[in-house]
């Protein structure tokens, strides 16, 4: 026998996997996403465990939006006429989000992470103390003016939290 998701014999995990309530949800600071839950319960649950955030800059104060229902029931069914469904976010906003995600998702790639040190890393770089690459890390407020008034070119660039970790 086959064991496979979460314990259950392989016929029986297709049936988990399709019965899940997909909701719109939206952040404070109006970032729209999906999300995909096995039940309203299991939703309000994990919010109230803090455990939904948003995918763009991790904040935790979630809304439901409006709109249709829809459950991810696979291919087992002729598909149907859904009702008209509020847009979470206009397509402008869709463009800019995407877009601001492909650039994050570049900085990532191309530069290293020096996490805490990021400030004595980059006057390191700037007085020639270390070799010249591309690096983010943190720095607080007062670090960043102080690098700024150095003359060191710094931006700041909130990451998603589900960004800092291993992309897929």
């Amino acid at each position: 026998m086959v064991t496979g998701l979460a314990g259950c014999t392989a016929p029986h995990r297709w049936q988990i996997i399709r019965a899940m309530k997909v909701l719109n949800l939206q952040c404070a600071h109006q970032h729209g996403f999906e999300g995909w839950f096995a039940s309203e319960e299991d939703f309000q649950g994990q919010l109230g465990r803090g455990l939904v955030e948003c995918p763009m800059c991790g904040d935790r104060t979630i809304t439901k939006m409006l709109s249709a229902p829809r459950l991810n029931l696979g291919a087992a069914r002729e598909p149907q006429p859904q009702a008209q469904q509020q847009d979470v976010m206009s397509s402008t906003g869709r463009t800019l989000q995407a877009a601001w995600l492909k650039m994050v998702r570049e900085v990532m790639a191309n530069t290293e992470d020096v996490g805490e040190r990021f400030a004595e890393e980059a006057r390191r770089i700037h007085y020639g103390e270390a070799d010249e690459r591309n690096i983010r890390g943190q720095a607080s407020r007062e670090e960043t003016e102080a690098l700024i008034d150095e003359g060191i070119a710094v931006m700041p660039l909130p990451l998603p939290k589900a960004l800092k970790e291993t992309l897929q």
